[in-house]
């Protein structure tokens, strides 16, 4: 038991670490515009589930939903280091309709309660129709987020 507590405080201590290290190197990230022609981070629509279900519906994709807030320090990290990796921007902008939600802000309480949400990020794929597939919790890295998607498609 003592080993697992360990073993989860080293990896908090680290989160922490790295988000206080982006945060004094200044590093900004952002989500992009739908307007770039060869992005390299994943382009989001930004706070519209509505959207993202009618863009699903006409190009037949999957939605990837990443369910943030804006003091979360792992959804940072996702932003700065998981999202801007050129291979996670060129699978998930091929295969999916992708919509970031501040779940503090809009419809994103609301849709937080309907996707009982209890902790941030929370990166979830619905199909098409909006129907939820697979989900995760906290910060993963850009190679994870990939067979996430995979593991997704295939279902």
């Amino acid at each position: 038991m003592r080993d697992l507590f360990t073993s989860v405080l080293y990896k908090y201590t680290v989160q922490i670490l790295l988000v206080a290290g982006l945060a004094l190197t200044g590093v900004k990230y952002y989500h992009g515009s739908t307007t770039d022609k060869n992005p390299t981070h994943i382009v989001f629509i930004e706070n519209s589930w509505d959207e993202a279900l009618k863009q699903a519906a006409l190009q037949n994709k999957y939605i990837f939903v990443d369910a943030y807030a804006t003091w979360c320090g792992p959804c940072k990290m996702l932003k700065a280091q998981t999202f801007t990796d050129d291979k996670a921007a060129a699978f998930y902008n091929s295969n999916f309709v992708n919509v970031a939600i501040d779940m503090e802000k809009g419809r994103g309480p609301e849709l937080a309660r309907q996707w009982q949400l209890r902790a941030y990020p929370t990166l979830i794929i619905f199909d098409p129709k909006g129907k939820p597939v697979l989900g995760s919790v906290g910060f993963i890295k850009a190679d994870d987020l990939i067979k996430f998607g995979k593991q997704a498609l295939k279902k």
